[in-house]
Parts: structure tokens; C-alpha cells; sequence
């Protein structure tokens, strides 16, 4: 085989191109490029029309999947309000109201609505009034809505008992860039009906600039081809070769390092949040087990009012496994009105103090201010705040009994609340105090920890400060006390609320 390769060679060096041969590979390499260049082309250009179709209907279905999710946890958490005031209702149906307008504010949305019906007879409703009076009193004889929803109507009508049955979003394409979105509605986990939304995203204007630039790079690299190809008649292509071979095996290991790196990632910080989740709901599931053993007639409202509290914190920590990012709406909202007092009392009471029996090390003092008023703010939020900030307390606290003093103050003039996680355990080492160029301290980054967890360390302090900072505009601080211990401090800014 070498030998034969070797005679080959010795005769192609032996051959001696001239002029006519060059022009002959010269006409032949023009006509292969113009060739492959329509066919790239046409290529490139069904491929465009097909990605853009596909992506067309995924945003339109995850556009109106979003709406939906929306309203349902909109109704869910409304729902759990046993008493409403009017003023309630005035911000709940203002919400109904924002979310209908935000859809319809976008260039691409084209009408938008509820669908829901009794017996036979189907209503569309698009405005929050109606919206609230048919879910919360019971509203049987729909008004007309702002403006007429026929078509909606319609496919609602022909697809009701699939979408019943299957819960599954169905989405039709008229023309070539109108859908017909239909997203199962299903408050509470019961259907209700569907959202429609009627979506008319334009990427054509990608699809001619993306052609127009193929076009002028196809005559450029074109040109660069040709003459390329010409140089390289006269030159030596085995170098060209090896290098060519070198780079593409650099690029596959970069590209497979990359992958590497991305995965472990992904691993990492998910393994890291079913961890913390784990760790809390493994507590608070104990505590629900005790609950039920020892519930009796005597106890049973105090126990149905603790487990619901419970059971309302689990909702929350499945919801944050499922968005890492959840909407704003669903965290801070003029609805939610939490009682940060109520709160601590409810956490010392009946989780700090049922993991303190079982050591007897920990003991808490509270100094609640009652002026402390409350914040817009998701319970069960506040709850992800404070209960690292408390596992702090008792886990870096040292082995000598431990005090541990929460205390909430409200400052009228600079309108703002305050609350102070103290504790007379171990200090924090000075190094965890030291502030990077974000001006972020140590101890509220993530994977840091005085702990000897490996990765699984260094992450509720973190989460604290994440969601307090950016998810609810509070400060969070820490520091050590001049005596022993440390204080974690919440300042809380209530004209923002």
C-alpha cells in the first residue's frame, strides 16, 4: 500500500500543468462553487422557513402558557385569602386587568381571553371585573365581553372535550403566521376552562437579511475560494492539510471540554438546590408526622392551623425546584400582606424550638415592635429569608448553651423596619466579613461556608441574601458583636411596599 502511494506521487510529480489545464480547473471550480452556492442557498432558505415556523409556534404556545400560569397562581393565592376587604378585590382585579393588557400591549398579540362555560353555552371574558365576579361570587350569567371573541369561541367549542380530557396545549396555524393558541385553564388543579390568545409573530424580515447577507458572503468567499484555490495550485497543500486535521482535533476537545464544563455545572447547582430543599423539607415533613400522631379533639384546630402552614411552605419549596427564576408577581404583590411579627413567632414557636428540644442548647428572646407594619411580600418568602438566617444561629453557635435574640423595629421617619438576628454563640471569622468588588461580604456568596460539607456547604446564607436583595429590595448585613457572636441585620424599606 505504501509502495503504491509512492508511485503515485512520483508520477504527479513528474506531470507538468499548463496554462490550459489551469484554466480548465479555473471554469471547473466557478461552475462547482456557483453550483453549490444556489444549492447552500436554497437550503439555507428552507431550513430558515422551517426554524422560523417551529419557533413561531413554541414562543406563541410558551407566550400563552406563561398567561395562563399567571392567572392560575394569581386565583390559587387569592383563593387562600379566607376574608377579602374591597381593597382586596380592587387589586386583584386590577391584576386580572394587568395581565390582559401586558398581552394585548405586544405587537405580535392579537386578542386574548378567558373561555370558560356552563352546560352548552360558552363565554369569553377579558377583563378582570368579570373575571373575578365568575371565579370568587359565583357569577352565572356572563356579560358580553369588551369585544366580540367569535372565532375563539368557536375553537373552543370543537376542541373542549380534548383539551378536557387530555389537558394539553393545542395550537392551530392559520395562514402562514396566524396561531390560535388554546392553554388548558386550571385553577387549583381543577379545569376551568381555557386561555386563548391569538398570535401573529412576523420574522420574515430575519428570514430576507439573513438571505441578503448569505448572498454577499457567498460572492466574497466565492472570490477568496477561487483565488485560494489558485495559490494553493502552486503551493504545497500538505501542510495546509495537517494543520487543518490539528485544528478541528484542538476544537473537539475544547468542544468536549465545554461540554464537560457545562454539565458539571448543571449538576452542581442542581444538586446543590435539591439539597437545601431536601434538608427543609425533610424537617418540616417530621414535624407534620409528629403533628398527626398526636393530634386529638382538644388540639385539633392548633394542629389543622400549624399543618396548613406547613403544607403551604412545601407548596413553596416544589415551586422553587420548578422555577429557578419565578415571576415577580408571585413573590411581591399588593395582595400579599405578611406579618413579619407573626411570622417569627410562628418559626421559633413551632420550628426553632421543636429542633431546640431534642439538644436543649438553644434558648430565644423576642422583642417585637406591634407599630411594625406589614409588606407586600409572599409569607412563604419571608419564610426562605429567615429560616437560614435562624439555621445560622444554631448551627454556627458553638457547644455552650446559646441565647438567641430576634427583635423587629420600626423607624417612622425614615419609614423603614428593621429586624435583628442576634445570637452570644461563635463569631464569624473575619475573613467571611471581607467584601469583594461588588461590595457583597464573603459570607453571602455562594459555596462559602465555615462549614465542612464540601459543595453542599455555603448555600443558605447565599440563598438569604439573594432572594432579600434582589427578589424583595431588602438589605441584608451581618456582623460580629463586640462581646460574642454575631447579628444578621434586615433593613426593610416600607414606603416601596
Amino acid at each position: 500500500m505504501k509502495l503504491r502511494k509512492h508511485l503515485i506521487v512520483e508520477k504527479l510529480r513528474q506531470y507538468h500543468f499548463e496554462l490550459k489545464h489551469v484554466l480548465v480547473l479555473f471554469i471547473v471550480l466557478v461552475v462547482s462553487q456557483v453550483l453549490i452556492s444556489l444549492v447552500q442557498k436554497n437550503s439555507l432558505e428552507d431550513s430558515l422557513v422551517k426554524t422560523q415556523e417551529w419557533y413561531q409556534r413554541d414562543a406563541a404556545e410558551r407566550f400563552a402558557n406563561l398567561t395562563a400560569t399567571s392567572l392560575e397562581l394569581l386565583l390559587e393565592t387569592t383563593s387562600q385569602v379566607q376574608r377579602q376587604s374591597d381593597e382586596d378585590r380592587r387589586n386583584v382585579v386590577q391584576a386580572f386587568d394587568i395581565i390582559f393588557s401586558q398581552q394585548l400591549l405586544l405587537q405580535h398579540v392579537v386578542e386574548t381571553c378567558v373561555l370558560v362555560s356552563h352546560g352548552e353555552k360558552i363565554y369569553a371574558i377579558d377583563n378582570g371585573e368579570v373575571l373575578y365576579r365568575y371565579f370568587f361570587e359565583d357569577l352565572t350569567d356572563v356579560p358580553p365581553p369588551d369585544i366580540p371573541h367569535d372565532e375563539a369561541i368557536r375553537m373552543y367549542g370543537a376542541f373542549r372535550e380534548k383539551i378536557s380530557s387530555t389537558e394539553e396545549i393545542h395550537s392551530l396555524l392559520e395562514g402562514k403566521q396566524t396561531f390560535h393558541v388554546l392553554v388548558p385553564f386550571v385553577p387549583k388543579g381543577e379545569f376551568a376552562g381555557t386561555i386563548y390568545i391569538k398570535n401573529v409573530p412576523d420574522f420574515s424580515f430575519v428570514t430576507r437579511e439573513i438571505i441578503a447577507g448569505f448572498n454577499q458572503s457567498s460572492l466574497v468567499f466565492m472570490g477568496m475560494i477561487l483565488f485560494g484555490l489558485i495559490s494553493m495550485f502552486y503551493i504545497s497543500s500538505h501542510a495546509v492539510q495537517e494543520r487543518d486535521v490539528t485544528q478541528k482535533l484542538l476544537f473537539k476537545e475544547r468542544e468536549e471540554q465545554l461540554k464537560e464544563r457545562i454539565y458539571y455545572q448543571k449538576e452542581t447547582q442542581f444538586t446543590k438546590r435539591i439539597y437545601h430543599t431536601h434538608h427543609k423539607a425533610e424537617k418540616v415533613m417530621g414535624f407534620i408526622k409528629e403533628d398527626l400522631r398526636v393530634m386529638s379533639p382538644k388540639n385539633i384546630e392548633e394542629i389543622k392551623y400549624r399543618v396548613t402552614k406547613y403544607a403551604n411552605y412545601m407548596s413553596r419549596v416544589i415551586y422553587d425546584m420548578k422555577w429557578y427564576d419565578p415571576p415577580l408577581h408571585v413573590t411581591r404583590n399588593p395582595m400579599f400582606q405578611t406579618d413579619l411579627n407573626e411570622v417569627i413567632r410562628f418559626m421559633v414557636e413551632n420550628i426553632c424550638l421543636r429542633v431546640a428540644k431534642k439538644s436543649g442548647k438553644y434558648k430565644y428572646n423576642l422583642d417585637l415592635d406591634e407599630n411594625l407594619p406589614v409588606v407586600a411580600v409572599n409569607e412563604f418568602v419571608v419564610w426562605e429569608i429567615f429560616e437560614p438566617l435562624l439555621q445560622n444561629s444554631m448551627d454556627h453557635s458553638g457547644d455552650g448553651d446559646v441565647t438567641i435574640s430576634i427583635c423587629t423595629h420600626y423607624d417612622c421617619e425614615k419609614r423603614q423596619s428593621q429586624v435583628f438576628f442576634e445570637n452570644n454563640g461563635k463569631e464569624i471569622v473575619p475573613e467571611l466579613l471581607q467584601q469583594n468588588e461588588q461590595g457583597i461580604k464573603r459570607i453571602f456568596l455562594e459555596n462559602v461556608s465555615t462549614k465542612n460539607n464540601g459543595q453542599n456547604s455555603g448555600y443558605g446564607c447565599y440563598l438569604a441574601y439573594e432572594i432579600s436583595k434582589q427578589r424583595c429590595g431588602w438589605d441584608l448585613d451581618v456582623d460580629n458583636l463586640p462581646d460574642s457572636g454575631c447579628r444578621f441585620t434586615l433593613v426593610i424599606p416600607n414606603d416601596k411596599q
